[in-house]
């Protein structure tokens, strides 16, 4: 296990009081424990959205339970209709009050 994970868990077990004492870089968004519900991922209707061991990269790299995924674009659903990435959906009030 790297540190980062073994520091996670620790700060978990023995967890701050303050909100300034958690980390503020990337480890605030790992999560540990079992799982929620009465079902895994993998088990429930949530497998239809695809792999739970899917991990979006900050190159804009996918792995696969840490296997490299030769298309990631293969792995991107529709956008949300009127969302930030609908095409159709134009441009946000900042950008169109910036002309």
């Amino acid at each position: 296990m790297d540190e980062d994970k073994q520091g996670m868990r620790e700060l978990e077990e023995n967890p701050p009081k303050d909100l300034e004492d958690w980390p503020d870089d990337e480890r605030k968004y790992e999560t540990f424990g079992g799982r929620e519900g009465d079902h895994s991922y993998d088990e429930g209707p949530e497998r239809k959205l695809g792999p739970s061991g899917v991990e979006h990269h900050s190159d804009g790299s996918v792995t696969i339970d840490g296997e490299p995924v030769e298309d990631p674009d293969s792995l991107k659903g529709d956008p949300i209709p009127g969302g930030p990435t609908d095409p159709r959906a134009g441009r946000p009030d900042a950008e169109r009050n910036s002309d």
